[in-house]
C-alpha cells in the first residue's frame, strides 16, 4: 500500500501555514478602512481562504487575516489585550477559545447565532460559537488490528504493557492539547498525569501533526494513534478504501471520546462588531457548513447540513459530558507536558 505523497506534502504545507509568524498578514480584498475586518485565524490558510473568500463575495466586506496555530492566536491576543487589533477569531479548539473568553477578551454572540448549534457545541457564557465538530478517534492500521477483538474499550487501557511501542500521537497539536484539558477538567489532575505518562513511559512515538500521525499508521510505523476523525476522511478520499487504516469510535463517555469544535469569537473590543457578526452569521449558513463537511471532512453543526463519507452521526458519538465553555486553562496543559518531558 503506497500513500500518495503529493497529498501528505500538501497537507503538510497546510498545516506548516498555521505556523507562520502572528505578525504576517494576509489581505483577501483590496481596499481597508471602515469595512475591513481583522481575524486572527488558527484555521490554516489553504482551508480557510475559499471560505473567507465566498463571504467576501456576497457580503462586499473586506478581511485581513493573521494567520498562526490556535494557541499562538490566544497568546498573541493575551499579550495584546484591549489593544488589539483583531475583530473575529476563528480557531481549531475550544481551549484557545475558552482562554480568551476567560480573560475578558471576547464579548457576547447574540443569542439567535448561538442558537443555530445545540448547547454543548457554544460558549454557555455566550462568547464563542462552534463551526465545525472534530472528534477524537483511534485510528488503526488494518493489517496489525482487529478492532472487534484488539482494541480496549477506552483510551485509558492503552497504557498496558501489551501496547508498548505500538503507540502514535502529536501532543503538539492543538486538539490534542484540549482532550488534555478535557481530561484534567472532568478526570482530575492526577488521573491526567498518570495517562500521560504511562503512555509516554510506554515508547508513544511522536509526531509533529495529525496528518503524520495516520500516515505512520497506515505504513506500520504504530499500530494505532490519536488523532481527530476527518484526516483519515481525507486520505480516503485520495487513497480509496486500500488506504491501510481506519477510525474507531470509542464512544461510551470515554475520554477519547470527546468531541471538540472549531469556533469563532468577537473580541470585545472589535470596532467593526456589525461586520464581524455577519461573518459568524456566515460561517454559521447552510452554504458554510456544507463546505466544512464537503472539503474538511468536519461535522457540521446547524439542523439540516449532513456529514460527508461514512461516518456515525454525530448524535451516535457518546462523548464524555464535558463543558467545551470550561476549556480556560491550556496553560496549565502546556505546563503538565513540558514538566512530563513531552514537548520541549
Amino acid at each position: 500500500m503506497t500513500i500518495g505523497l503529493t497529498r501528505i506534502r500538501a497537507w503538510l504545507l497546510i498545516l506548516s501555514a498555521a505556523l507562520v509568524s502572528p505578525a504576517m498578514l494576509l489581505s483577501l480584498a483590496c481596499g481597508g478602512g471602515e469595512n475591513t475586518l481583522t481575524v486572527y485565524s488558527g484555521r490554516s490558510q489553504n482551508l480557510v481562504h475559499p471560505i473567507l473568500e465566498r463571504f467576501i463575495e456576497d457580503s462586499g466586506i473586506n478581511i485581513q487575516v493573521k494567520y498562526a496555530g490556535s494557541s499562538a492566536i490566544a497568546t498573541t491576543i493575551l499579550e495584546e489585550g484591549e489593544n488589539t487589533p483583531a475583530d473575529v477569531v476563528f480557531l481549531q479548539d475550544p481551549g484557545s477559545l475558552g482562554s480568551l473568553a476567560h480573560a475578558g477578551l471576547l464579548g457576547d454572540i447574540p443569542e439567535e447565532l448561538l442558537n443555530k448549534v445545540g448547547p454543548g457545541f457554544r460558549s454557555p457564557a455566550g462568547q464563542w460559537v462552534g463551526t465545525s465538530g472534530r472528534a477524537r478517534t483511534v485510528v488503526y492500521n488494518t493489517s496489525a488490528i482487529d478492532p472487534d477483538s484488539d482494541l480496549p474499550a477506552s483510551i485509558l487501557d492503552f497504557t498496558a504493557p501489551e501496547w508498548k511501542d505500538r503507540i502514535g500521537w502529536a501532543p503538539l497539536n492543538a486538539s490534542y492539547q484540549s482532550f488534555v484539558t478535557a481530561f484534567r477538567l472532568k478526570w482530575g489532575e492526577e488521573a491526567a498525569r498518570a495517562w500521560l505518562e504511562g503512555i509516554h513511559n510506554n515508547g508513544a512515538r511522536q509526531y509533529p501533526n495529525n496528518v503524520t500521525t495516520v500516515a505512520g499508521v497506515a505504513r506500520g510505523e504504530v499500530d494505532v494513534g490519536f488523532v481527530n476523525h476527518y484526516y483519515l476522511q481525507r486520505f480516503l478520499e485520495e487513497e480509496g478504501e486500500g488506504f491501510g487504516a481506519r477510525n474507531h469510535f470509542l464512544g461510551g463517555g470515554d475520554p477519547g471520546a470527546l468531541v471538540l469544535v472549531a469556533g469563532v469569537g468577537i473580541t470585545s473590543t472589535s470596532k467593526n462588531r456589525k461586520a464581524a457578526e455577519q461573518l459568524v452569521e456566515y460561517l454559521l449558513s447552510e452554504e458554510a457548513q456544507t463546505y466544512f463537511a464537503e472539503t474538511t471532512k468536519e461535522y457540521p453543526l446547524i439542523d439540516g447540513v449532513e456529514p460527508k463519507g461514512d461516518l456515525p452521526p454525530l448524535e451516535s458519538l457518546e462523548p464524555p459530558d464535558v463543558d467545551l465553555g470550561s476549556l480556560t486553562d491550556s496553560r496549565g496543559t502546556l505546563s503538565l507536558l513540558r514538566e512530563l518531558g513531552i514537548i520541549p
